[in-house]
């Protein structure tokens, strides 16, 4: 049974949503798409990311996307950041939250950072203290904290040193993905059973995907041990462009009806959630299902 009774929704689908289309989105659209999704109550909507446009072209337009987004008070619009010059860009655009990435499978990080997880630790430590001196709150994001699609399974011996580090920077939230989407509820709690003792619940967040279908019951786990912060994506866009095989992130609609169902709290509306979905669709010229 779940001992939660209210769940943060981390709206991810303007960031790792789009980076994984192949169509590059207009400036007003994806201004547009957020300013639609600030309306429906989330708290956190990630706005973009300064990863060099030249691996990310989708998003090359970040600044000004978040310049021109209407900042509701209360809502956190953090960018991701993947190096120092990263930085230097949020903070030149007027950032307040951003967001910073690493793996737990060596050769997932090598795959996608070019980094050993050590170097991309001491990385996320030369950004974090860097952010920190300008008082910006800060999200990391652990990939492959179940399956790797180049190593297999990953144990949490593997990820709980890496979710250990991050705590002890002081980032504000850890967000732990099941970035193939092959995460099992078994797995899930065993991931708990061993990070939960020395890791608050109050800092971690699950991002599962839903390659398999099991994105709902993997989430409802989850619940069991306290966590109440979950990443999902606006009609279930996206994916990993390093990650062969994954499908795209568990859609922000069905997390929402799963959770009201159970009468969990979430101060999201889902008809707001649904039409920024349609309107994101008529975009890409994709149907997303209205529930």
């Amino acid at each position: 049974m779940s001992k939660v009774k209210k769940v943060k929704i981390v709206e991810v689908g303007p960031r790792d949503g789009l980076q994984n289309e192949k169509e590059i989105i207009s400036t007003a659209d994806k201004v547009h798409f957020i300013d639609l999704l600030s309306e429906s109550g989330l708290s956190v909507i990630e706005a973009g990311s300064f990863v060099h446009p030249q691996w990310v072209p989708q998003l090359a337009d970040s600044s000004e996307v978040y310049r021109r987004i209407k900042k509701k008070k209360g809502v956190l619009y953090p960018l991701l950041v993947p190096n120092q010059k990263g930085l230097e860009r949020a903070l030149e655009t007027g950032v307040r939250e951003i967001a910073v990435f690493t793996a737990a499978s060596e050769s997932f990080n090598k795959k996608n950072i070019n980094r050993s997880i050590e170097e991309s630790l001491q990385g996320i430590r030369d950004i974090v203290q860097g952010a920190k001196k300008e008082k910006l709150w800060i999200r990391g994001y652990v990939s492959t904290c179940f399956v790797c699609p180049y190593e297999g399974k990953i144990t949490p011996d593997q990820v709980l040193p890496v979710v250990r580090e991050l705590n002890e920077m002081g980032i504000d939230e850890i967000s732990l993905g099941d970035t193939i989407g092959a995460a099992t509820p078994e797995e899930v709690e065993k991931l708990f059973e061993k990070i939960l003792p020395g890791v608050s619940s109050s800092k971690i967040a699950v991002h599962f995907h839903d390659t398999q279908g099991r994105a709902l019951e993997n989430i409802l786990k989850s619940l069991e041990f306290g966590i109440s912060i979950v990443d999902s994506s606006a009609g279930g866009l996206g994916g990993c462009p390093y990650a062969p095989g994954a499908s795209g992130n568990v859609a922000t609609e069905a997390v929402l009806t799963l959770l009201h169902g159970k009468g969990i709290k979430t101060g999201v509306n889902l008809e707001k959630v649904i039409q920024s979905s349609q309107f994101i669709g008529g975009i890409l010229k994709r149907s997303f299902p209205k529930v």
